[in-house]
């Protein structure tokens, strides 16, 4: 217990530095911790990839929901505090002088901290982005592709490393993590994208092996959850503290606790296996259009267009089931929209427009 104080102290201390010496990149930092969060997986990354690349888009999700479950799992083990309420609580401060870190909108996150899920989940699906991006060079022979492809790997796996870094800080910045919990969130996230480089029935998968999934998947983690509450271990005890120490109530957000992800994602996997598997996604996606880029450049706009518009439907947050199905329904609408709904409609268009022009 000494130790893990002196971790969070010295945290503190970081946090405060931050605080104080980047004051002047707060916007840039705020918007970099949005970057990483793992929401954006389903509304940016995975209609941009799975319109251009349907392996890697598939890839994308899978990474995405098993490194969000095992986040989910770790902080249910690990009981890690946030900075937010550790300072407030602690008993290491001689004279109740308790540090005092400044919170912004997307500091009062409800659940533990420990790995940082927006560092996890950013590092898993940039780490997909970039073997991804790199596999189309690996294959140069010639000594000025060879040249090339060095570069290449030099520059992303830069880029790659600038982000996470930035989305790290700005999740210390806003008092939200400690250090070693987004190191230990990039870290993790890196060992389940690598894992899923080597897995590749996910690419074959049946439906039912979708639903068998989701199934083990929400069963293990309810179990898990239902079994130490038994024991008289409360799973939810960071929701409390969210509440008491966020200086703003308003800031205090349901789609931010545990189960709130967890439905999320098992969202996300359900509608992409049910989009995979539709009629529509085979008479599109594996049609005659699909070889074509503007069949798949159409596909990219009209998606991430139709997006956007989800973040307008707001769901109730009165009763606590009643969210947790509606944002199922919601997750589960995403994909299947990106993988059968928007290609079906474009592959329809353009046969239309064809049809007109001959």
């Amino acid at each position: 217990q000494f130790k893990m104080d002196l971790l969070h102290s010295n945290g503190v201390l970081i946090i405060q530095h931050l605080q104080k010496d980047y004051r002047a990149y707060q916007d840039f930092l705020n918007f970099m911790s949005h970057v990483g969060d793992p929401r954006n997986i389903f509304s940016i990354y995975f209609p941009l990839w799975f319109q251009l690349n349907q392996v890697v888009g598939t890839k994308m999700i899978w990474v995405a929901v098993i490194g969000d479950w095992f986040n989910l799992i770790f902080k249910w083990i690990l009981f890690g505090h946030r900075p937010y309420w550790w300072v407030q609580e602690t008993m290491i401060y001689p004279n109740q002088s308790s540090p005092c870190l400044e919170q912004f909108p997307i500091t009062c996150e409800t659940g533990p901290g420990s790995p940082s899920g927006h560092a996890m989940g950013s590092s898993c699906v940039w780490y997909v982005m970039v073997t991804a991006a790199l596999s189309y060079t690996v294959g140069w022979k010639d000594k000025s592709a060879v040249t090339l492809h060095r570069l290449t790997w030099s520059f992303l796996w830069t880029i790659f490393w600038i982000i996470q870094i930035s989305v790290c800080i700005s999740r210390v910045f806003i008092a939200t993590h400690f250090p070693h919990q987004v190191i230990l969130g990039v870290f993790a996230g890196m060992l389940v994208a690598e894992v899923f480089e080597h897995a590749p029935a996910i690419q074959t998968a049946s439906l039912r092996m979708y639903i068998k999934i989701n199934l083990f998947l929400f069963i293990f983690a309810l179990g898990f959850y239902l079994v130490l509450k038994f024991l008289d271990i409360d799973l939810l005890w960071s929701v409390p503290k969210a509440k008491k120490w966020c200086a703003n109530p308003d800031w205090i957000n349901i789609d931010t606790t545990p189960f709130a992800g967890l439905v999320r994602n098992l969202g996300a996997l359900f509608g992409l296996g049910l989009g995979i598997h539709s009629e529509m996604f085979i008479t599109s996606c594996k049609g005659k259009n699909s070889c074509k880029k503007s069949f798949r450049l159409l596909c990219v706009a009209v998606s991430l267009a139709t997006l956007q518009l989800y973040n307008f439907v707001k769901i109730p947050t009165h009763t606590e089931y009643l969210f947790y199905i509606l944002s199922f329904c919601k997750s589960a609408a995403m994909p299947l929209t990106v993988v059968a709904l928007v290609p079906y409609c474009v592959h329809l268009f353009m046969r239309t427009t064809e049809k007109k022009l001959n």
